[in-house]
């Protein structure tokens, strides 16, 4: 880090300190700071809590487990309107991904203590999200990704959102291993908010535009419906460098036509996808009597997105493109998702009964492209293929009872049962007879006939809840739950939650849990070939035939055991800190493989060409590697961690009023142990260097956010230092020798200026990445190599596991309407 960043950060620090001596004197600005809520921080004192306890009233400075809060005003002010980004730019244990490869920049994901985004789970009103059904299947940090797309559920529809960082299998799922994102509806009655907003990066490309707003009324007595909308665009970026192809002496020479429009930038594989956003939201309900209530919530959305691919050379096929071509993927995607319910009180029981079904269905194509093979075999190859399609759905079903019982303790004893039963479902449809025909359309195959298929999955669970307060500085949180599974038998998962308060002021809590994830459909079924100019690489599904050719015989279930210590101080009527240690152990954790080569490696394996063939696949033949990628059992891990929340509201009179924060984690993730490589990919490995880098440092080990928001009058500024440690990936050309890439340890500032009008419009104008820092670049010696071998890679001079992305500064405007 540089000395002026050093400097800054220090500053913020001391600043953060002198808020903790700056306590508001008079009363009266205490209570102003209090109803703060400092809400440029993830912690709000004082709010009532529904995640991670199944007692009513709960209050977030009294949450047994770690709980931090994200009120609506944080979301907006980051700037880019994106769920995703508001929840990485205000919680640091969660970490939102940059750049995919293929179609995975076209659904970009996210993760929770370092660990795969399908260990967190997804909660809307408390009930199950499903997951996207574009499965992130490249190497990488977010390799098997297939959780909750959260693109689709609109900003304005929040209230605000409740991140449970613990284990939580017992209580909720048998796969919240890292933890619980619950997203609070509005459920406003009148009035609404209206927002527009607009940016770009300062660099060029990431044009964005989004429309979003909220709307609540009571048709009639004691009903209320909120609906919220919105739209957005955001454009291209390129951040690549140059493909050495395209100045190679000799190509130029044989390729005249290669010095075209745009000359020499003609591959832009390395930046943001395209893409038109559109959801639609409602939460509705109605209260029958004092006692019965009926309620539904629900989304429906439709994105249509674009990325490009590598660039194809004149001579690839000169009769259709004469100038080279850059291929594009496409996605249609429409995505749904309705939860209905009646939940009332009988006697002393509470009872809740829902329903939820959600689905994702993403067309994959291919435009600007041709099948080079379909045209030398006919002459005749289209140029707009489809490739196929993705299809998941979840149909979840809850009963839910709690009561409180007195038995003499200090506070009474609360106990709650519940059944869940769910069905998932993933499909594959095969592409066009064109995108298909032997190597297929270029960039991106159709799914073969061997790919397609339909499978599914149900399992049955029931869970028991007891919340006990024997003196009334302790509680005892204790939670079981069974769940059968159809293709995986049963799963026993518990926890036990404690936390003692030796004053008002000071409590220690802690948690011991464990868990049970079964993979994803798409993990088990996933099948396609992954193409560039230079390889062609299979995902095979682990129960294929020819899975079990290279050793591979299906996926286990991964089994976790969390344990979690915390302190939390409360010094002050303004002031809160908490810090919680944990470690997370996962076996047989599902990770994607290395690249296992057939052939052009530095090793291959003859297994691996057979297991190709018997899944029917042809590759293109013009490529000089050829090789595997599988999802497998792979690896024990352990995650140990430290996370930090301070929150300070002080008032300075007629100056105006600060909430001070400072937010921090921790995370060392560790490779325990590797399982041994199946006979016949030997002397290949399942993990390579670079699949274990991806789980080890692709994510910084420490994170720091620092924030100040100043509140006087009509005035509000929003400030943030987001402090990213040290991360890094070994990557390697043909599996042989491997380069280090390493971003340094970096800060970047955020910074929004708000002025609120006496007409209800409040116009803010802001920036992310103030400074437009970028990360550092791919190992030279590693782009040295891909420039002699005239590999297309050297075009991604930017690591793609950035924690604060490739793009540099985003700088946008604002205006919000609310009435």
């Amino acid at each position: 880090m540089h000395k002026a960043q050093l400097k800054a950060c220090a500053a913020a620090i001391l600043v953060v300190y002198s808020g903790l001596a700056c306590a508001a004197a008079p009363d009266e600005a205490q209570a102003e700071a209090v109803a703060g809520a400092a809400a440029a921080t993830p912690s709000s004192a004082g709010a009532v809590i529904v995640t991670g306890t199944r007692a009513s009233g709960l209050k977030v400075e009294n949450s047994a487990s770690p709980i931090q809060l994200l009120d609506s005003a944080s979301m907006q002010r980051t700037g880019q309107p994106d769920l995703v980004q508001a929840l990485a730019q205000n919680l640091p244990s969660f970490t939102a991904q940059a750049f995919g490869g293929d179609t995975a920049n076209l659904t970009l994901s996210a993760r929770l203590r370092g660990l795969s985004p399908n260990n967190t789970l997804v909660l809307v009103n408390g009930k199950r999200r499903h997951g996207t059904s574009n499965l992130a299947v490249l190497g990488g940090p977010y390799q098997g990704g297939a959780a909750a797309d959260l693109s689709y559920i609109p900003v304005a529809m929040i209230d605000h959102i409740e991140v449970l960082q613990d284990g939580a299998a017992a209580q909720y799922g048998t796969d919240a291993i890292a933890g619980v994102i619950n997203i609070i509806l509005k459920s406003n009655t009148k009035g609404g908010t209206f927002n527009v907003n607009g940016g770009g990066y300062a660099d060029g490309g990431g044009r964005t535009a989004d429309t979003m707003g909220n709307v609540g009324f009571e048709p009639f007595d004691k009903a209320f419906v909120s609906l919220s909308a919105e739209t957005k665009y955001h454009g291209f970026s390129n951040r690549g460098g140059i493909d050495p192809r395209v100045t190679d002496r000799a190509n130029l020479a044989a390729m005249p036509l290669l010095q075209a429009a745009g000359y020499p930038n003609l591959n832009k594989i390395s930046g943001d996808a395209q893409y038109h956003l559109t959801v639609f939201g409602v939460n509705a309900g109605y209260d029958i009597d004092d006692d019965t209530a009926v309620y539904a919530f629900g989304t429906v959305g439709r994105k249509e997105a674009r990325a490009f691919e590598n660039y194809r050379m004149p001579n690839r096929l000169p009769q259709v493109y004469p100038l080279g071509f850059s291929p594009k993927e496409t996605m249609k995607d429409q995505d749904y998702a309705l939860t209905a319910g009646v939940k009332g009180k009988l006697g002393a029981w509470n009872w809740d009964l829902s329903s939820t079904y959600g689905r994702d269905k993403a067309e994959i194509g291919v435009e600007d492209s041709a099948n080079v093979s379909l045209y030398q075999d006919t002459g005749f190859t289209p140029t707009v293929f489809s490739a196929g399609a993705f299809i998941a759905s979840q149909w979840t079903n809850n009963l839910d009872f709690s009561r409180d019982v007195h038995v003499g303790w200090a506070r009474p004893l609360t106990f709650a049962l519940g059944l869940e039963h769910r069905v998932d479902k993933y499909e594959i449809q095969a592409g066009d007879r064109y995108a298909r025909y032997k190597e297929g359309s270029q960039s991106y195959p159709g799914f073969s006939l061997t790919d397609a298929g339909k499978h599914d999955r149900n399992n049955k669970a029931v869970y028991a809840n007891v919340i006990a307060h024997p003196v009334e500085a302790l509680t005892v949180d204790l939670a079981a739950r069974y769940e059968h599974f159809s293709d995986f038998g049963n799963a026993k998962v518990g926890k036990i939650t404690s936390r003692y308060d030796f004053t008002p002021a000071f409590a220690l809590r802690g948690t011991v849990s464990n868990g049970f994830r079964a993979p994803t459909l798409a993990e088990q079924y996933y099948s396609a070939t992954n193409v560039s100019p230079r390889s062609a690489f299979v995902q095979l599904a682990p129960n294929s035939p020819g899975a079990a050719l290279v050793g591979v015989n299906g996926l286990k279930p991964e089994e976790s055991t969390n344990f979690s210590a915390g302190l939390v101080l409360n010094p002050a009527s303004n002031v809160a800190l908490t810090l919680d240690a944990y470690q997370i152990t996962i076996r047989d954790r599902i990770v994607g493989s290395g690249s296992l080569y057939g052939s052009g490696g530095a090793d291959n394996s003859p297994a691996v060409t057979a297991a190709i063939l018997a899944n029917g696949n042809t590759l293109d033949p013009t490529v000089v590697q050829t090789g595997i990628n599988i999802f497998t059992n792979a690896v024990n891990t352990r995650s140990r961690g430290l996370e930090f929340v301070a929150t300070v509201n002080s008032s300075y009179g007629d100056w105006g009023r600060v909430d001070w924060s400072a937010a921090a984690n921790y995370n060392k993730v560790e490779v325990m142990k590797i399982n041994q490589a199946p006979a016949q990919l030997r002397p290949q490995t399942l993990l390579d260097k670079t699949a274990i880098s991806h789980l080890e440092t692709a994510s910084p080990k420490m994170r720091l956010n620092l924030g100040a928001l100043w509140k006087k009058g009509a005035w509000t500024v929003n400030l943030r230092e987001s402090i990213y440690g040290k991360s890094s990936e070994w990557q390697s050309s043909d599996g042989a020798e491997f380069f280090k890439n390493e971003i340094g340890a970096t800060a970047t500032t955020d910074l929004e200026l708000s002025y609120r009008m006496a007409n209800g419009w409040t116009l803010s104008g802001g920036a992310n990445n103030l400074f437009n820092k970028y990360p550092d670049q791919v190992n030279p010696a590693l782009l040295a190599v891909y420039r002699a071998n005239l590999d297309n890679s050297a075009v991604t001079i930017y690591p793609s596991f950035s924690p604060f992305g490739i793009n540099g500064g985003y700088y946008y405007a604002r205006a919000s309407y609310k009435f």
